[in-house]
């Protein structure tokens, strides 16, 4: 039997989800792991619910995502002054899903800073006199280490907050999705489920054994800022984030079929 090609965003974000799979784990940020699994180079994988919007031919592991009710910690525009006197903000092209998140709330709340592709280099970069207020969209590991790095030197405008406040919904910014050619869909859907039930279960044993970041910032980080679950709240999130994407011409107008298994 050919073996599961399955792939997971290498966050800490995605530990709960992924710890104790038996087999061989692809690891990648979330832009790589959707061409890869949109390429069929996947079977499977954790990707960007962005990946889904614009390309509803997968099936959806129900109850299972990486979502926010509020503050998410590390989707972040960090910045100086007032976030309504930001010029440009600088993209990081890890992750669709919170590119268009940022572009589709700007929009909502009537701010329109020129948003640009991150150069190659450290950022924060020292900026030339005169030059335009800058800003920094960080995702995942990275935005956790420079908050925890700058912490006092910049601000942090956390989207999963302001979604809350523009919608009253979570919103969720990564999904199991299944290639449609792959068997037993729902046999794979349930083995994902249970392992996310049994790391739940067992939190402060895989917190214990995180590496990367303290054990008191990861146990809030996890039951506090993070939801993974996929639930009717979570999938009406995706739903309005469907919708302003279209709005904003991110996508074409959506109909929005969940097939989820």
């Amino acid at each position: 039997m050919k073996s599961l090609r399955i792939g997971c965003v290498k966050y800490l974000n995605a530990r709960p989800l992924i710890r104790g799979w038996p087999d061989h784990v692809e690891s990648d940020h979330p832009s790589a792991l959707c061409k890869r699994l949109a390429n069929g180079d996947l079977d499977v994988a954790l990707v960007s619910s962005f990946e889904f919007l614009r390309n509803p031919i997968y099936r959806i592991v129900d109850d299972v995502s990486i979502s926010s009710d509020g503050p998410v910690y590390s989707v972040v525009v960090a910045h100086e002054g007032e976030i309504s006197k930001i010029d440009k903000i600088e993209l990081d092209p890890a992750s669709e899903t919170a590119v268009n998140l940022l572009r589709c709330v700007l929009s909502e709340i009537g701010l329109n800073p020129h948003l640009v592709q991150r150069n190659t280099g450290v950022w924060p970069a020292v900026a030339e006199p005169g030059s335009a207020r800058r800003a920094q969209l960080l995702i995942g590991d990275q935005a956790i280490r420079f908050r925890q790095t700058h912490t006092g030197e910049y601000e942090f405008w956390d989207l999963g907050e302001q979604w809350k406040k523009l919608t009253n919904l979570p919103f969720v910014y990564a999904l199991w999705l299944i290639r449609p050619e792959v068997v037993d869909a729902k046999g794979i859907a349930d083995r994902l489920r249970l392992l996310r039930d049994e790391n739940l279960a067992n939190l402060d044993k895989l917190i214990a054994g995180e590496k990367e970041f303290d054990p008191q910032f990861c146990s809030r980080y996890y039951r506090e800022g993070l939801r993974f679950s996929f639930g009717e709240k979570e999938k009406e999130g995706l739903r309005i984030f469907a919708t302003l994407c279209a709005k904003h011409n991110l996508l074409p107008k959506p109909d929005l079929a969940l097939n989820v298994v």
